[in-house]
């Protein structure tokens, strides 16, 4: 479903008025999205605990649809992350907006997850006690790359997307359970699971079961992973977008704008004044 905002003008958003008119809202179902149809976004938004960001994503619609919510993210989730990292709510929006997938769940209920294959390459070859033999685990590593290139790979690739990603998952954890489960990305904020030891999860399952839960818990995730880089979090109490868009996405960062985008993206939420509210 494609996220209607500010400036847009269709049928999409004439339907998105008349149900923001049927939970109270008093608009010109024009559908032309203005000034009026982003504050009453916004009232209905934070009347339901949703993110309060005038936008009508497929979330805000599923509400408006009367659909189970309970997984969703929460502006509350958002407030308590920012209390707990020290920086102003709007730079956890701004990191929500920009770092985020927007959506931490598929249709079918199952976390969005992408699978790396050229991490299952590289954890098929750790050593998973003092007696593994580094040699028979390369040889072990370039034999599955051999007979499933698409799920054991040195190259990244072989992406399919959506609920096929899942399936990609399944056929990986019938040849190695761990490394399956820790080579792919989790939830909304898209963290990978060999990341789990490191943020304080008791198993990579422990960490798989709370991304199954809910997006709060894929907030959880990320929060502790900028909580785990010192500098990271330095740079994110500083306002430091390019160092932040540079620690968390990598040294590409700039072809993508990730520092521009989260710059902006502070701005604007500042500018409408978020109120832990």
């Amino acid at each position: 479903m494609t996220t209607l905002r500010h400036g847009d003008r269709s049928q999409a958003v004439r339907e998105l008025q008349r149900l923001l008119n049927a939970n109270g809202a008093e608009l010109d179902a024009d559908g032309a999205f203005g000034d009026a149809t982003e504050a009453a976004v916004r009232t209905y938004q934070g009347k339901v605990g949703l993110v309060s960001d005038g936008k009508a994503g497929p979330k805000t619609m599923a509400s408006l649809q009367g659909l189970d919510i309970r997984k969703l993210l929460k502006h509350s989730d958002l407030l308590q992350a920012s209390a707990r990292l020290g920086v102003p709510v709007a730079a956890v929006y701004a990191l929500n907006e920009v770092e985020s997938k927007g959506r931490g769940f598929l249709d079918n209920g199952k976390p969005v997850i992408l699978f790396e294959r050229h991490v299952m390459y590289k954890r098929l070859q750790l050593a998973g006690s003092p007696g593994d033999d580094q040699e028979q685990l390369l040889h072990r590593a370039d034999l599955l790359a051999k007979q499933a290139p698409n799920l054991v790979n040195p190259k990244a690739g072989g992406y399919i997307g959506g609920s096929a990603e899942h399936q990609r998952l399944a056929q990986a954890r019938q040849l190695d359970e761990v490394a399956a489960l820790e080579s792919a990305s989790w939830g909304g904020f898209q963290v990978m699971g060999y990341h789990w030891q490191r943020l304080g999860y008791s198993s990579v399952h422990d960490f798989v079961d709370a991304m199954m839960r809910s997006e709060a818990d894929h907030l959880e995730a990320f929060v502790r992973y900028i909580e785990a880089d010192a500098n990271l979090l330095k740079a994110l109490k500083a306002q430091k977008w390019a160092t932040v868009a540079k620690l968390y996405n990598g040294p590409d960062y700039q072809r993508n704008l990730y520092d521009v985008k989260l710059e902006r993206a502070f701005e604007r939420h500042q500018n409408r004044a978020l109120v832990a509210a």
